[in-house]
């Protein structure tokens, strides 16, 4: 049984946690332990996600899976990016899973609830980045209807790049 529900300020501490440890299970191999600790350490820690939870535009939703935190999303209404024209379109921040409730299509669910949050919110399209390492993440989001449409350089630290798909699904064709 899961539950999607909005999150508030006073899960900044859930998904901070969380996010930790599923962005460093995703995206480890992509750097060296250093620049993934300290980007872990300056985006997932309780203050970075409350100052996100503050921000109107950022919509956090946390999944539970039998009453337990399981994983998180965010998402950004009227997120422009000069890659695509439409100008309704929402940009799929954040979506992450506990890597021990892989396979039970929860993470689709989750991402079902946002392109649902988007069409009800009039976009008319869901953009992302996804690094180009994490084949499980690409090939999950060519499974939902995401194209690759474009590149970007994801800055994990000072020193470090990681080449990044710029996906896109056009929920006005899906």
């Amino acid at each position: 049984m899961f539950s999607i529900t909005r999150a508030t300020i006073k899960d900044a501490s859930i998904i901070a946690a969380m996010g930790a440890v599923a962005v460093a299970e995703a995206h480890r191999e992509s750097c060296s332990e250093k620049d993934i600790n300290d980007f872990l350490e300056k985006n997932y820690n309780d203050n970075a996600i409350k100052e996100e939870l503050q921000d109107e535009k950022n919509i956090y939703h946390l999944l539970n899976y039998n009453g337990t935190p399981a994983g998180f999303s965010k998402i950004v209404l009227n997120a422009m990016h000069p890659n695509i024209t439409p100008h309704n379109i929402a940009k799929l921040d954040r979506i992450y899973l506990l890597k021990e409730l892989f396979g039970i299509k929860l993470g689709f669910e989750l991402l079902k609830f946002n392109i649902s949050l988007a069409k009800k919110n009039h976009q008319y399209g869901i953009w992302l980045f996804t690094w180009i390492g994490n084949s499980r993440a690409v090939d999950f989001y060519h499974r939902a209807g995401f194209k690759i449409i474009g590149s970007h350089q994801f800055q994990v630290s000072e020193s470090h790049f990681n080449e990044n798909h710029q996906m896109f699904l056009d929920l006005e064709n899906s």
